[in-house]
Protein backbone atom coordinates (compact mmCIF):
# COMPACT_ATOMS: atom_id res chain seq x y z
CA UNK A 1 0.00 0.00 0.00
CA UNK A 2 3.33 2.33 1.08
CA UNK A 3 4.49 1.53 -2.85
CA UNK A 4 1.01 1.93 -4.24
CA UNK A 5 0.72 5.24 -2.66
CA UNK A 6 4.32 6.79 -3.72
CA UNK A 7 3.01 5.68 -7.55
CA UNK A 8 -0.40 7.42 -6.99
CA UNK A 9 1.55 10.52 -5.82
CA UNK A 10 3.86 10.17 -9.48
CA UNK A 11 0.57 10.24 -11.29
CA UNK A 12 -0.15 13.62 -9.94
CA UNK A 13 -2.82 12.83 -7.52
CA UNK A 14 -2.76 14.02 -3.95
CA UNK A 15 -2.47 11.30 -1.06
CA UNK A 16 -3.24 10.32 2.67
CA UNK A 17 -2.65 7.66 4.85
CA UNK A 18 -3.62 5.78 7.45
CA UNK A 19 -2.29 3.05 9.05
CA UNK A 20 -0.81 1.85 12.64
CA UNK A 21 2.54 1.11 13.95
CA UNK A 22 4.60 2.21 10.39
CA UNK A 23 8.20 1.44 10.45
CA UNK A 24 10.97 1.97 8.62
CA UNK A 25 11.99 1.49 5.32
CA UNK A 26 8.57 2.48 4.06
CA UNK A 27 7.74 5.04 6.92
CA UNK A 28 10.70 7.39 5.66
CA UNK A 29 10.25 6.51 1.94
CA UNK A 30 6.28 8.04 2.50
CA UNK A 31 7.40 11.09 4.56
CA UNK A 32 9.79 11.53 1.48
CA UNK A 33 7.21 11.71 -1.03
CA UNK A 34 5.45 14.06 0.80
CA UNK A 35 2.52 11.94 1.42
CA UNK A 36 0.85 12.39 5.17
CA UNK A 37 0.23 9.34 6.96
CA UNK A 38 -2.44 9.62 9.81
CA UNK A 39 -1.80 7.54 12.67
CA UNK A 40 -5.03 5.38 12.99
CA UNK A 41 -8.31 4.75 12.04
CA UNK A 42 -10.50 7.75 13.03
CA UNK A 43 -14.16 8.50 11.11
CA UNK A 44 -13.03 12.51 11.42
CA UNK A 45 -11.00 11.60 8.20
CA UNK A 46 -13.64 11.51 6.32
CA UNK A 47 -13.85 15.55 6.23
CA UNK A 48 -10.54 14.98 3.75
CA UNK A 49 -13.27 14.67 1.55
CA UNK A 50 -11.02 12.21 -0.78
CA UNK A 51 -12.33 11.50 -4.80
CA UNK A 52 -11.45 7.13 -3.39
CA UNK A 53 -10.90 5.54 -0.30
CA UNK A 54 -8.14 2.66 -1.18
CA UNK A 55 -8.87 -0.03 1.39
CA UNK A 56 -5.80 -2.54 1.70
CA UNK A 57 -6.54 -6.09 2.49
CA UNK A 58 -4.97 -6.14 6.21
CA UNK A 59 -8.70 -3.99 6.91
CA UNK A 60 -11.65 -5.59 8.17
CA UNK A 61 -14.98 -4.99 8.97
CA UNK A 62 -15.36 -3.13 12.08
CA UNK A 63 -12.48 -0.64 11.36
CA UNK A 64 -13.90 2.62 12.79
CA UNK A 65 -13.06 4.33 9.46
CA UNK A 66 -13.91 1.61 7.04
CA UNK A 67 -17.42 1.28 8.84
CA UNK A 68 -18.12 5.08 8.42
CA UNK A 69 -16.85 4.99 4.70
CA UNK A 70 -19.67 2.29 4.12
CA UNK A 71 -22.46 4.44 6.30
CA UNK A 72 -21.81 7.18 4.14
CA UNK A 73 -22.06 5.46 0.88
CA UNK A 74 -18.32 6.90 0.07
CA UNK A 75 -16.73 5.56 -3.17
CA UNK A 76 -13.63 2.96 -1.99
CA UNK A 77 -11.67 0.44 -4.06
CA UNK A 78 -9.27 -2.47 -3.67
CA UNK A 79 -5.45 -1.28 -4.11
CA UNK A 80 -5.25 -4.54 -6.74
CA UNK A 81 -8.47 -2.46 -8.67
CA UNK A 82 -6.74 0.81 -8.08
CA UNK A 83 -3.76 -0.65 -9.71
CA UNK A 84 -5.21 -2.28 -12.97
CA UNK A 85 -7.18 0.91 -13.69
CA UNK A 86 -4.83 3.54 -13.16
CA UNK A 87 -1.28 2.25 -13.68
CA UNK A 88 -0.95 -1.33 -15.41
CA UNK A 89 -3.70 -0.33 -18.55
CA UNK A 90 -1.68 -0.60 -21.42
CA UNK A 91 1.81 -2.10 -19.57
CA UNK A 92 3.81 -5.17 -19.89
CA UNK A 93 3.55 -6.67 -16.87
CA UNK A 94 6.22 -8.87 -16.01
CA UNK A 95 4.41 -10.19 -12.59
CA UNK A 96 6.76 -12.30 -9.88
CA UNK A 97 4.77 -15.26 -7.85
CA UNK A 98 4.73 -17.96 -5.59
CA UNK A 99 5.43 -18.80 -1.89
CA UNK A 100 9.18 -17.01 -1.37
CA UNK A 101 11.25 -14.87 -3.06
CA UNK A 102 8.91 -12.59 -4.77
CA UNK A 103 10.38 -8.96 -3.57
CA UNK A 104 13.98 -10.38 -4.04
CA UNK A 105 13.21 -11.91 -7.53
CA UNK A 106 11.11 -8.77 -8.64
CA UNK A 107 13.89 -6.59 -7.59
CA UNK A 108 16.53 -8.71 -9.53
CA UNK A 109 14.11 -8.38 -12.74
CA UNK A 110 13.71 -4.32 -12.56
CA UNK A 111 17.34 -3.67 -12.16
CA UNK A 112 18.30 -5.74 -14.91
CA UNK A 113 15.82 -4.06 -17.25
CA UNK A 114 16.87 -0.45 -15.90
CA UNK A 115 20.65 -1.87 -16.37
CA UNK A 116 19.93 -2.40 -19.97
CA UNK A 117 18.09 0.97 -20.47
CA UNK A 118 15.02 0.01 -20.41
CA UNK A 119 13.38 1.83 -17.70
CA UNK A 120 10.66 -0.29 -16.23
CA UNK A 121 8.05 0.82 -13.94
CA UNK A 122 7.87 -1.25 -10.97
CA UNK A 123 6.03 -1.67 -7.67
CA UNK A 124 7.80 -4.12 -4.86
CA UNK A 125 6.87 -5.24 -1.63
CA UNK A 126 10.44 -4.24 -0.13
CA UNK A 127 13.32 -1.58 -0.92
CA UNK A 128 15.76 -2.44 -3.22
CA UNK A 129 19.07 -1.46 -2.57
CA UNK A 130 19.72 -0.34 -6.35
CA UNK A 131 17.07 1.84 -6.51
CA UNK A 132 16.08 5.40 -3.90
CA UNK A 133 12.62 4.18 -4.15
CA UNK A 134 10.29 0.59 -3.74
CA UNK A 135 7.91 1.77 -6.21
CA UNK A 136 8.04 4.03 -9.77
CA UNK A 137 6.16 5.02 -13.23
CA UNK A 138 8.73 4.39 -15.46
CA UNK A 139 9.75 6.03 -18.69
CA UNK A 140 8.49 2.64 -21.37
CA UNK A 141 5.36 0.22 -21.21
CA UNK A 142 7.68 -2.50 -18.91
CA UNK A 143 6.36 -2.85 -15.55
CA UNK A 144 7.02 -5.26 -12.84
CA UNK A 145 5.21 -6.25 -10.10
CA UNK A 146 5.63 -8.37 -7.07
CA UNK A 147 2.12 -10.83 -7.35
CA UNK A 148 0.70 -11.78 -4.33
CA UNK A 149 -1.53 -14.23 -4.31
CA UNK A 150 -3.08 -12.87 -0.68
CA UNK A 151 -6.08 -11.66 -0.92
CA UNK A 152 -7.39 -8.35 -2.74
CA UNK A 153 -9.59 -6.63 0.06
CA UNK A 154 -12.29 -7.06 2.65
CA UNK A 155 -15.21 -7.58 -0.43
CA UNK A 156 -12.69 -8.61 -2.90
CA UNK A 157 -11.18 -12.36 -1.61
CA UNK A 158 -9.81 -12.95 -4.72
CA UNK A 159 -5.90 -13.04 -4.70
CA UNK A 160 -4.29 -9.54 -5.99
CA UNK A 161 -2.43 -10.89 -8.94
CA UNK A 162 -5.39 -11.96 -10.64
CA UNK A 163 -6.10 -7.88 -11.27
CA UNK A 164 -2.72 -7.45 -12.70
CA UNK A 165 -3.17 -9.13 -16.32
CA UNK A 166 0.61 -10.20 -17.13
CA UNK A 167 1.92 -10.78 -19.91
CA UNK A 168 4.83 -12.37 -18.48
CA UNK A 169 4.58 -14.45 -15.18
CA UNK A 170 7.23 -15.74 -12.76
CA UNK A 171 6.31 -18.40 -10.23
CA UNK A 172 8.99 -18.90 -7.72
CA UNK A 173 7.60 -21.78 -6.15
CA UNK A 174 4.73 -22.72 -3.89
CA UNK A 175 3.71 -24.60 -0.77
CA UNK A 176 0.80 -23.68 1.85
CA UNK A 177 0.44 -20.67 3.38
CA UNK A 178 -1.68 -17.75 4.40
CA UNK A 179 -4.01 -20.28 6.51
CA UNK A 180 -6.17 -17.56 7.59
CA UNK A 181 -7.41 -17.22 3.95
CA UNK A 182 -6.76 -20.40 2.03
CA UNK A 183 -8.05 -23.33 3.49
CA UNK A 184 -5.84 -26.25 1.66
CA UNK A 185 -3.11 -26.13 -0.65
CA UNK A 186 -5.89 -26.79 -3.53
CA UNK A 187 -7.47 -23.22 -2.69
CA UNK A 188 -3.65 -21.32 -3.39
CA UNK A 189 -3.70 -23.55 -6.59
CA UNK A 190 -6.86 -22.61 -7.61
CA UNK A 191 -5.71 -19.06 -7.57
CA UNK A 192 -2.81 -19.59 -9.26
CA UNK A 193 -4.26 -20.94 -12.03
CA UNK A 194 -7.05 -18.08 -12.23
CA UNK A 195 -4.02 -15.28 -13.13
CA UNK A 196 -2.49 -18.28 -15.50
CA UNK A 197 -6.51 -17.55 -17.39
CA UNK A 198 -5.54 -14.52 -17.69
CA UNK A 199 -2.32 -14.56 -19.88
CA UNK A 200 -2.48 -13.93 -23.48
CA UNK A 201 -1.06 -16.43 -26.40
CA UNK A 202 1.90 -14.74 -26.70
CA UNK A 203 2.73 -14.65 -23.27
CA UNK A 204 5.28 -16.66 -21.13
CA UNK A 205 4.71 -18.33 -17.80
CA UNK A 206 7.85 -19.57 -16.16
CA UNK A 207 8.23 -22.13 -13.45
CA UNK A 208 10.73 -24.30 -12.23
CA UNK A 209 11.36 -27.95 -13.15
CA UNK A 210 9.76 -30.43 -11.60
CA UNK A 211 7.84 -28.57 -8.93
CA UNK A 212 4.59 -31.08 -8.40
CA UNK A 213 2.33 -28.38 -6.67
CA UNK A 214 3.30 -25.85 -9.37
CA UNK A 215 2.87 -28.74 -12.20
CA UNK A 216 -1.01 -30.00 -10.90
CA UNK A 217 -1.67 -25.98 -12.07
CA UNK A 218 -0.31 -26.18 -14.68
CA UNK A 219 -1.82 -29.70 -16.49
CA UNK A 220 -5.10 -27.22 -15.57
CA UNK A 221 -4.65 -25.69 -18.61
CA UNK A 222 -1.85 -23.27 -20.23
CA UNK A 223 -2.47 -21.02 -23.29
CA UNK A 224 0.53 -19.32 -23.29
CA UNK A 225 4.24 -20.05 -23.67
CA UNK A 226 6.01 -22.19 -21.13
CA UNK A 227 9.25 -22.02 -19.47
CA UNK A 228 10.98 -23.86 -17.18
CA UNK A 229 14.27 -23.53 -14.37
CA UNK A 230 16.85 -25.22 -13.03
CA UNK A 231 19.78 -25.31 -10.32
CA UNK A 232 19.83 -28.98 -10.16
CA UNK A 233 21.06 -29.74 -14.02
CA UNK A 234 21.42 -27.08 -16.61
CA UNK A 235 20.28 -29.21 -19.21
CA UNK A 236 17.31 -30.70 -17.91
CA UNK A 237 15.33 -27.24 -17.93
CA UNK A 238 14.23 -24.62 -20.75
CA UNK A 239 17.07 -22.20 -18.30
CA UNK A 240 19.81 -23.46 -16.17
CA UNK A 241 22.69 -22.82 -13.67
CA UNK A 242 25.84 -24.71 -12.59
CA UNK A 243 27.22 -23.50 -9.56
CA UNK A 244 30.76 -22.55 -9.81
CA UNK A 245 30.88 -22.06 -5.57
CA UNK A 246 28.82 -24.07 -3.37
CA UNK A 247 27.33 -20.77 -1.34
CA UNK A 248 25.58 -19.55 -4.82
CA UNK A 249 27.96 -16.76 -4.79
CA UNK A 250 29.03 -17.22 -8.63
CA UNK A 251 27.23 -19.94 -10.91
CA UNK A 252 26.75 -19.72 -14.92
CA UNK A 253 23.87 -19.58 -16.95
CA UNK A 254 22.48 -22.05 -19.73
CA UNK A 255 19.99 -21.49 -22.30
CA UNK A 256 18.46 -24.40 -24.18
CA UNK A 257 21.94 -26.90 -22.67
CA UNK A 258 24.15 -23.50 -24.43
CA UNK A 259 26.11 -21.17 -21.69
CA UNK A 260 25.49 -17.54 -22.15
CA UNK A 261 27.04 -16.03 -19.04
CA UNK A 262 28.66 -16.00 -15.49
CA UNK A 263 27.39 -14.28 -12.37
CA UNK A 264 29.47 -13.21 -9.24
CA UNK A 265 27.68 -11.57 -6.71
CA UNK A 266 27.50 -10.90 -2.79
CA UNK A 267 23.96 -12.65 -2.29
CA UNK A 268 23.62 -15.88 -0.61
CA UNK A 269 22.03 -18.97 -0.99
CA UNK A 270 20.78 -21.19 -3.48
CA UNK A 271 17.24 -19.89 -3.11
CA UNK A 272 18.48 -16.65 -4.39
CA UNK A 273 20.35 -18.30 -7.44
CA UNK A 274 16.99 -19.63 -8.47
CA UNK A 275 15.41 -16.14 -8.07
CA UNK A 276 18.23 -14.62 -10.36
CA UNK A 277 17.61 -17.40 -12.82
CA UNK A 278 13.87 -16.24 -13.11
CA UNK A 279 14.37 -12.68 -13.28
CA UNK A 280 16.88 -13.49 -16.38
CA UNK A 281 14.62 -15.73 -17.90
CA UNK A 282 11.92 -12.99 -17.12
CA UNK A 283 13.62 -10.32 -18.82
CA UNK A 284 14.72 -12.12 -22.28
CA UNK A 285 11.13 -12.49 -22.66
CA UNK A 286 11.45 -8.65 -23.12
CA UNK A 287 14.50 -9.17 -25.22
CA UNK A 288 16.91 -8.22 -22.56
CA UNK A 289 19.77 -10.90 -23.78
CA UNK A 290 21.11 -13.19 -20.94
CA UNK A 291 24.68 -11.87 -21.23
CA UNK A 292 23.63 -8.39 -20.05
CA UNK A 293 21.18 -9.64 -17.41
CA UNK A 294 24.17 -11.53 -16.25
CA UNK A 295 25.68 -8.53 -16.01
CA UNK A 296 23.38 -6.54 -14.24
CA UNK A 297 23.42 -8.97 -11.39
CA UNK A 298 26.86 -9.08 -10.92
CA UNK A 299 26.17 -5.38 -9.60
CA UNK A 300 22.66 -6.53 -7.48
CA UNK A 301 22.83 -5.16 -3.94
CA UNK A 302 19.93 -6.97 -2.57
CA UNK A 303 16.97 -5.69 -0.83
CA UNK A 304 16.35 -3.98 2.74
CA UNK A 305 15.40 -6.54 5.16
CA UNK A 306 16.59 -9.42 3.03
CA UNK A 307 19.68 -11.07 4.70
CA UNK A 308 20.44 -7.25 5.06
CA UNK A 309 23.52 -6.81 7.18
CA UNK A 310 22.98 -4.18 9.21
CA UNK A 311 25.92 -3.91 11.27
CA UNK A 312 29.39 -5.26 12.06
CA UNK A 313 30.75 -5.12 15.53
CA UNK A 314 34.11 -6.37 16.04
CA UNK A 315 33.67 -10.35 15.41
CA UNK A 316 29.61 -10.00 15.28
CA UNK A 317 27.39 -9.18 12.44
CA UNK A 318 24.04 -8.24 12.80
CA UNK A 319 21.47 -9.17 9.99
CA UNK A 320 17.93 -8.33 9.22
CA UNK A 321 15.75 -11.00 7.24
CA UNK A 322 12.21 -11.15 6.55
CA UNK A 323 11.74 -14.72 6.77
CA UNK A 324 8.69 -15.82 8.28
CA UNK A 325 8.07 -19.26 7.10
CA UNK A 326 10.01 -22.68 7.85
CA UNK A 327 11.41 -23.35 3.92
CA UNK A 328 12.66 -19.22 3.72
CA UNK A 329 14.55 -19.67 7.73
CA UNK A 330 15.80 -22.80 6.33
CA UNK A 331 16.99 -21.85 3.35
CA UNK A 332 18.30 -18.81 4.89
CA UNK A 333 20.52 -20.13 7.12
CA UNK A 334 21.79 -23.20 5.30
CA UNK A 335 22.76 -20.25 2.89
CA UNK A 336 24.49 -18.66 5.35
CA UNK A 337 26.23 -22.05 7.07
CA UNK A 338 27.57 -22.55 3.16
CA UNK A 339 29.39 -18.96 3.44
CA UNK A 340 30.51 -19.55 7.17
CA UNK A 341 30.66 -23.20 7.73
CA UNK A 342 33.16 -22.40 10.88
CA UNK A 343 31.00 -19.48 12.31
CA UNK A 344 28.67 -19.25 15.29
CA UNK A 345 25.38 -18.57 14.26
CA UNK A 346 22.16 -17.13 15.98
CA UNK A 347 18.90 -17.11 14.97
CA UNK A 348 16.27 -14.69 16.29
CA UNK A 349 12.99 -15.32 15.11
CA UNK A 350 9.79 -13.40 15.89
CA UNK A 351 6.72 -15.79 14.79
CA UNK A 352 4.46 -13.74 13.50
CA UNK A 353 2.42 -13.59 10.73
CA UNK A 354 -1.11 -14.50 10.82
CA UNK A 355 0.02 -18.22 9.69
CA UNK A 356 2.73 -19.02 12.23
CA UNK A 357 0.45 -17.52 14.97
CA UNK A 358 -1.88 -20.00 14.22
CA UNK A 359 0.53 -22.73 14.55
CA UNK A 360 -0.20 -24.27 10.63
CA UNK A 361 3.62 -24.74 10.01
CA UNK A 362 5.02 -25.73 14.06
CA UNK A 363 5.47 -29.05 12.87
CA UNK A 364 8.10 -27.91 10.70
CA UNK A 365 10.18 -25.06 12.80
CA UNK A 366 12.66 -27.28 14.32
CA UNK A 367 14.01 -28.67 11.53
CA UNK A 368 14.25 -25.14 10.08
CA UNK A 369 17.10 -23.93 12.14
CA UNK A 370 19.59 -26.91 11.78
CA UNK A 371 22.14 -24.98 10.48
CA UNK A 372 21.99 -22.14 13.43
CA UNK A 373 24.35 -23.02 16.29
CA UNK A 374 21.70 -21.36 18.83
CA UNK A 375 18.21 -20.06 18.21
CA UNK A 376 16.20 -17.23 20.97
CA UNK A 377 12.23 -17.45 20.14
CA UNK A 378 10.41 -14.67 20.84
CA UNK A 379 7.21 -15.48 22.49
CA UNK A 380 4.53 -13.41 21.41
CA UNK A 381 1.38 -13.10 23.87
CA UNK A 382 -1.22 -14.07 21.48
CA UNK A 383 0.82 -17.06 20.27
CA UNK A 384 -1.90 -20.44 19.91
CA UNK A 385 0.50 -23.39 19.94
CA UNK A 386 3.15 -24.09 22.16
CA UNK A 387 6.49 -22.72 21.57
CA UNK A 388 8.38 -24.96 24.19
CA UNK A 389 7.58 -27.88 22.43
CA UNK A 390 9.52 -26.64 19.13
CA UNK A 391 12.20 -26.35 21.33
CA UNK A 392 11.99 -29.91 23.06
CA UNK A 393 12.09 -31.35 19.66
CA UNK A 394 14.81 -29.20 18.71
CA UNK A 395 18.47 -30.46 17.98
CA UNK A 396 19.83 -27.19 18.42
CA UNK A 397 20.47 -24.94 21.11
CA UNK A 398 17.02 -22.68 21.85
CA UNK A 399 14.99 -20.94 24.46
CA UNK A 400 12.01 -18.58 24.45
CA UNK A 401 11.74 -14.93 25.64
CA UNK A 402 8.39 -13.43 26.10
CA UNK A 403 9.70 -10.20 26.03
CA UNK A 404 12.51 -7.66 24.25
CA UNK A 405 14.47 -7.12 27.16
CA UNK A 406 14.70 -10.31 27.45
CA UNK A 407 15.35 -11.18 24.47
CA UNK A 408 18.13 -8.82 23.96
CA UNK A 409 19.71 -10.29 27.41
CA UNK A 410 19.92 -13.56 25.54
CA UNK A 411 21.00 -12.71 22.41
CA UNK A 412 23.61 -10.95 24.16
CA UNK A 413 24.96 -14.13 26.12
CA UNK A 414 24.61 -16.21 23.55
CA UNK A 415 27.37 -13.85 21.35
CA UNK A 416 29.45 -13.62 24.86
CA UNK A 417 29.74 -16.91 25.24
CA UNK A 418 31.18 -17.54 21.53
CA UNK A 419 35.04 -16.31 21.77
CA UNK A 420 36.52 -18.73 19.34
CA UNK A 421 35.06 -17.46 15.91
CA UNK A 422 33.19 -14.72 14.50
CA UNK A 423 29.38 -14.69 15.22
CA UNK A 424 26.46 -13.89 12.73
CA UNK A 425 23.19 -12.74 14.29
CA UNK A 426 19.95 -13.10 12.05
CA UNK A 427 17.09 -11.60 12.98
CA UNK A 428 14.04 -13.05 11.12
CA UNK A 429 10.78 -11.42 11.82
CA UNK A 430 7.72 -9.66 8.92
CA UNK A 431 7.50 -6.66 11.04
CA UNK A 432 9.51 -4.37 13.21
CA UNK A 433 10.00 -6.60 16.04
CA UNK A 434 9.95 -4.18 18.85
CA UNK A 435 12.70 -2.60 17.45
CA UNK A 436 15.21 -5.09 18.58
CA UNK A 437 17.45 -4.51 15.90
CA UNK A 438 18.94 -1.28 16.73
CA UNK A 439 19.07 -1.93 20.50
CA UNK A 440 20.93 -4.80 19.70
CA UNK A 441 23.60 -3.30 17.67
CA UNK A 442 23.77 -0.27 20.18
CA UNK A 443 24.23 -2.97 22.85
CA UNK A 444 27.02 -4.54 21.13
CA UNK A 445 28.65 -0.91 20.03
CA UNK A 446 28.34 -0.20 24.02
CA UNK A 447 29.69 -3.54 24.76
CA UNK A 448 32.96 -3.01 22.47
CA UNK A 449 33.72 0.56 23.30
CA UNK A 450 33.98 -0.80 27.56
CA UNK A 451 36.19 -3.43 26.30
CA UNK A 452 38.77 -1.40 24.87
Amino acid sequence: MGSLAQLAVAKGYRVTGADANVYPPMSTQLEAAGIELIEGYSPDQLSLNPDIFVVGNAISRGNPLLEAILDAGLPYTSGPQWLSDHILQGKWVLAVSGTHGKTTTSSMLAWILEYAHMSPGYLIGGVPKNFSYSARLGETPFFVIEADEYDSAFFDKRSKFVHYRPRTLVVNNLEFDHADIFDDLAAIQKQFHHVIRTIPKNGLVITPYQHTAIDQVMEKGCWSEHKTLSIENPLSATWGVSMTSPDGESFDIYYDGQKQGEVSWSQLGTHNVANGLAAIAAAHHVGVPAKVSCEALCLFEGVKRRMECLAEIGQVSVYDDFAHHPTAIETTLRGLRKKAPEDNIIAVIEPRSNTMRMGVHAQNLSDSVAAANKVVWFNPPNLSWDLKSIIDNSGVDSESCDSIETLLQHILMAVNNNTSSKTHVVIMSNGGFGGVHNQLIDRLKNQSEQSE
